[in-house]
């Protein structure tokens, strides 16, 4: 396949990417030609969505069946006081449509679901996985493991937030098979076990943060650079501003 070409405008607007050795010209090519579809234009789909429009990922899918409302606008910066009542999937095209007219948006508004999922996902390269909620989170993943792409998912609760990089159809540098969501988290946890942020509580910057890192996790597994935390999962505690991070790998046959 040939590497679309960059137009002036865009050697520019991106130039500072360009001078990185690790991303260059064919970097920025790879993120011009990538297909990422963001679930959610919440809390840590916003930062996500904005960032990776501003990196120049050249088409970017929404998913999300939501309208926005005033309790959304503390954190999911993507929308406006203008946008309360607009479908979210509108507001966040919208936005990224005047932060890089480069950038082709596809939005999907609606709930993903196991009669959609596996379509929507076989339309791109990568699935970033903003959801607030378990069932979503286990049919991401469980879909992104069988259809074959990466999926970079991330969770917040009131000040501490979680990313990790999942490519169970890949085995590492050894041999071994790459660990799936359900070897971190072999279950769902029962009903009212977590509280949602309605009930909890959330911090608005700390969507950034970790949508911000779930940014940068794309960025790497677009272009080849660095180390996506595969088989890692990075801990925040904003109280304590404090990182941490747990190893876990392939748990069944």
């Amino acid at each position: 396949m040939t590497a679309p070409t960059l137009e002036p405008s865009e050697i520019a607007r991106y130039a500072r990417h360009i001078v990185l050795a690790e991303i260059g010209g064919a970097g920025q090519q790879k993120l011009k030609a990538a297909r990422v579809v963001v679930i959610g234009a919440g809390g840590l789909g916003a930062p996500a969505l904005q960032y990776l429009a501003a990196a120049g990922i050249g088409t970017l899918g929404i998913v999300d069946d939501d309208l926005v409302s005033l309790s959304n606008l503390q954190r999911q910066i993507i929308h406006g006081t203008g946008d309360i009542g607009r479908p979210k999937v509108e507001s966040a095209a919208e936005t990224i449509a005047e932060l890089n007219p480069h950038v082709r948006v596809v939005t999907h508004a609606l709930r993903l679901g196991p009669e959609n999922a596996d379509t929507i996902f076989r339309q791109y390269d990568l699935v970033l996985d903003g959801s607030d909620n378990f069932d979503t989170r286990y049919l991401a993943a469980d879909m992104a493991e069988a259809v074959g792409v990466p999926l970079v998912t991330g969770a917040v609760g009131r000040f501490d937030g979680s990313v990790t990089v999942l490519k169970p159809y890949e085995s590492d540098a050894e041999g071994n098979p790459n660990p799936s969501y359900r070897d971190l988290f072999p279950t769902k946890p029962p009903p009212g076990a977590v509280p949602a942020c309605a009930e909890a509580g959330i911090v608005g910057a700390l969507t950034g943060v970790i949508g911000t890192l779930q940014a940068m996790e794309a960025i790497k597994l677009v272009t080849g650079i660095g180390a996506p935390l595969v088989g890692r999962l990075l801990l925040y505690d904003a109280l304590s501003a404090e990182f941490n991070t747990i190893r876990y790998r392939r748990g069944r046959a």
